[in-house]
């Protein structure tokens, strides 16, 4: 199978703390996955294990159709003979050698025609004037694209990233992943890569693999991992939610923002009905509701596969709702409100709205809740 495939990967530390569970991935050529989960949920190691710098416990790996490890005391091919490229968040450029030489540093083979590859690589990622330069006088994001040059020199198969734009600041950030992402495309390497950061793996990833306690609970698109979680681990993963409690009853579920679909679920079965910031539209009161941007994409708009795992909301008629305060965001505003929660308290929720909405404390405002934005899971 070409590509990188990890086959039933289990490792533990000491024998006694698993780090990953029966995980299986493949990347195929062109590809780029991202693994997406919390510190310490196994990503790195994962990572490792594919490039060879942890030794391969349980399961196989394959890169290129070539077995590359296999089980404890197996196969073991070392990492410089696996074909593969790194990249980890530290750059590790050698300080000593200018930038043309630090990319072209691990060629081992078609050396003349690499180095012509290196000489355009440089001006395609806008580094050509500092072919001469050392690392030092570099900004991050120019020792990041080096470092990321000198990993594809070689003409790997498989290329592992590990959290490559941590170090940037956040406006840098977002133009060097654009670049990478349309350079690594350019390339057609198969990519793995490492992050955290859910709005980087929305951005870069072909597909999303998220990731808890050393197992794989979700591998789909960018589109279908936000608006279509598996549970309410996945879901919340994105930013923070509204969380909602209440009780199955016909396969629904009532609540102080109306009534939510829960299909698949027994009567009497407590659930949580998982909201985002963004699911709740927002107006002043005595203004017509209005349809945000944000609501989801149009593919998700109708048929069977907008349903999330148990259902969903059913459009809601709006509630009345009091604001409590209101930042702006710069593209969008942060409100915090209150609503009546029937029993003669209020719950408190959080909502961010797109563009400039910044009511008054205790101004009157009509919620409703995006159906798209609203997610049913049970109670384990």
């Amino acid at each position: 199978m070409s590509g990188l495939h990890l086959n039933n990967v289990s490792h533990a530390y000491d024998n006694r703390n698993p780090v990953l569970s029966g995980i299986s991935v493949f990347v195929a050529p062109g590809e780029l996955v991202c693994l997406l989960g919390p510190s310490g949920c196994g990503k790195t190691t994962l990572l490792r294990v594919a490039a060879g710098l942890e030794l391969l416990q349980v399961g196989q790996v394959t890169i290129a159709e070539k077995v590359v490890a296999e089980g404890r005391d197996g196969l073991h091919v070392p990492p410089e003979k696996r074909g593969i490229g790194l990249m980890f968040q530290d750059y590790a450029l050698f300080p000593h050698l200018n930038v043309f030489e630090n990319v072209t540093f691990g060629l081992t083979e078609n050396i003349p025609e690499r180095r012509k590859w290196a000489e355009k690589a440089l001006a395609r990622m806008d580094l050509a004037e500092y072919a001469e330069s050392y690392p030092h006088i570099l900004s991050g994001g120019q020792q990041q694209r080096v470092a990321l040059l000198r990993a594809l020199a070689p003409e790997p198969r498989v290329l592992l990233l590990d959290e490559p734009f941590s170090g940037l600041d956040v406006t840098r950030r977002a133009d060097v992943r654009a670049e990478t992402l349309g350079f690594l495309k350019e390339t057609g390497v198969a990519t793995l890569m490492v992050t955290h950061d859910p709005e980087e793996a929305m951005f870069m990833a072909d597909r999303i693999l998220v990731m808890d306690q050393g197992r794989i609970l979700q591998d789909g698109t960018p589109v279908q991992t936000y608006y279509q979680p598996q549970n309410a681990f996945v879901a919340a993963l994105f930013g923070p939610v509204n969380r909602l409690r209440g009780k199955v009853k016909g396969n629904r579920v009532e609540t102080p923002l109306g009534a939510f679909e829960a299909k698949n679920l027994d009567d009497g079965e407590t659930v949580e009905i998982l909201i985002r910031p963004e699911g709740l539209r927002l107006t002043l009161s005595g203004e017509a509701p209005e349809i945000q941007a944000g609501d989801g994409p149009q593919g998700l708009e109708t048929g069977p596969e907008t349903e999330t795992r148990n259902g969903a909301a059913s459009p809601q008629q709006p509630r009345l709702a009091r604001a409590l305060s209101a930042r702006p965001l710069g593209r969008s505003s942060h409100v915090e409100l209150a609503v009546a929660d029937g029993q003669g308290s209020e719950i408190i929720l959080e909502a961010r709205v797109p563009g400039v909405f910044l009511p008054a404390r205790g101004e009157k405002i009509l919620l409703s809740v995006n159906p798209r934005q609203a997610h049913v899971f049970p109670v384990p």
